[in-house]
């Protein structure tokens, strides 16, 4: 579907469809919860009971285990397949062009390099590239930053070896013999699941919220030619209805309204909103009265939670922050310090990327990187799963990396003992 070729009428009825598209996928995210949770935390609880390894060492058998973290996609992979056998494609690849005629000329490719390029474009290419919200650009929005990272994996080699089933092996042998069966169960059922947790907002909000912003965004060049709004962009800041209304002609907001909007949100921040509202939230209650399967489940709910929100507590030092181990290995690189899409752009291949938090749409971006630093986020948070997934280096829940490190300064990266230094 082409919006901008849709009369206005059309265009409402199908950024309608948009919006109710987009609910639903939401609702099927949040349905995916508990697979994505509760036999992950189950297994962290009942194997740290068995053998005292912090979950860091125990989330490391994981590896492997979500392929979607690292963009794996059958699309992905007949592309790479299919420029590789190409010269023309190939050629089109490295050059110096205009990015976005790059990857319109890598689409108009006679043969199986262009179809394969269509097919990988139209499956990430309306994919929100940071978060949830359609005021974030989709990835065709920075041509640059998704050619990029084609080239990349075009040229990359096969994956890192793996040797999940080393550290597997490792830690069954440290399970009392009685528990191994169980061990293996848990295990399996975690290694299962644990895909889940980034594959419900890659297959559907993300997703949705893309082709929703596309629609609006349509509209709001449209509105722009009539000069009702002073910028396609601004439609986004419009409610549904006012959106309606102003493609219909019946009424909504002023031109200068949407536009000071706009201005609020872009100077604004989640770390502008109060932690909480209303009283302190409380301890969770005690399970321990708790029938045995319930407790069972509000104890792997716990686990799962903490990891997945929780950040490190350890004091810092003058040139060392402490975060969590969220990926083994030790690299050294260039801090680029990145506070959305926006500044995408300025990432080259090797940088750390030091950032608030992730979210799966971040996952164009990450075959670039040589490690990964953020502020907030636990060792189940996604920024941990696609490190421990492309094989670098990870260290989460810093607190304060953005605000400690300088952007373009190097550091090492210390994904075994969860340290950042800064280097002279």
């Amino acid at each position: 579907m082409d919006p901008d070729q849709l009369s206005d009428e059309d265009l409402v009825a199908y950024l309608t469809r948009c919006r109710d598209h987009h609910i639903a996928m939401v609702s099927q995210h949040m349905r995916h919860t508990a697979a994505a949770m509760v036999p992950t935390g189950d297994f962290l609880a009942h194997v740290t009971r068995w053998t005292g390894l912090p979950s860091s060492e125990l989330l490391g058998l994981m590896r492997g285990a979500a392929p979607v973290s690292a963009g794996a996609s059958a699309e992905l992979e007949e592309m790479i397949a299919a420029v590789s056998r190409d010269p023309a494609a190939q050629w089109l690849l490295d050059s110096d062009e205009d990015p976005a005629g790059v990857l319109q000329a890598l689409r108009s490719l006679d043969g199986a390099a262009g179809t394969a390029v269509s097919g990988y474009l139209d499956l990430v290419g309306y994919r929100l590239l940071d978060g949830f919200d359609i005021s974030g650009p989709y990835a065709l929005e920075l041509p640059d930053v998704l050619l990029r990272s084609i080239r990349v994996a075009v040229a990359s080699e096969d994956g890192v070896e793996s040797d999940v089933d080393a550290l597997i092996a490792d830690v069954r042998s440290k399970v009392p013999p009685e528990h191994r069966v169980e061990f293996d169960e848990l295990l399996g059922e975690a290694r299962l699941t644990y895909r889940v947790r980034d594959e419900r907002g890659v297959f559907s909000d993300i997703w949705a919220s893309g082709l929703m912003r596309r629609g609006v965004l349509a509209g709001g060049r449209r509105l722009v030619a009539k000069g009702r709004i002073h910028r396609p962009e601004h439609l986004i800041d419009a409610s549904f209805d006012e959106m309606a209304a102003l493609l219909s002609g019946t009424g909504g907001p002023s031109a200068d309204e949407l536009g000071a909007r706009a201005a609020y949100r872009a100077s604004h921040s989640a770390k502008d909103a109060p932690a909480f509202l209303g009283d302190p939230p409380t301890a969770p209650p005690d399970p321990s009265g708790l029938p045995p399967a319930p407790a069972r489940m509000m104890g792997a709910m716990g686990i799962a939670m903490g990891e997945m929100f929780g950040s490190s507590q350890e004091e810092h030092e003058e040139h060392m922050l402490r975060g969590l181990a969220a990926s083994r290995g030790i690299y050294e690189g260039v801090a680029r310090c990145i506070s959305g899409p926006a500044e995408f752009d300025r990432i080259v291949k090797g940088d750390v990327l030091v950032t608030v938090s992730t979210s799966e749409a971040f996952n164009i971006l990450l075959p670039l990187l040589g490690a990964i630093v953020t502020d907030s986020g636990g060792l189940l948070s996604h920024s941990a799963i696609v490190a421990r997934e492309y094989g670098i280096p990870g260290v989460v829940g810093t607190r304060e990396g953005t605000e400690r490190i300088v952007d373009g300064t190097r550091v090492r990266v210390d994904g075994d003992a969860g340290e950042v230094t800064l280097l002279p």
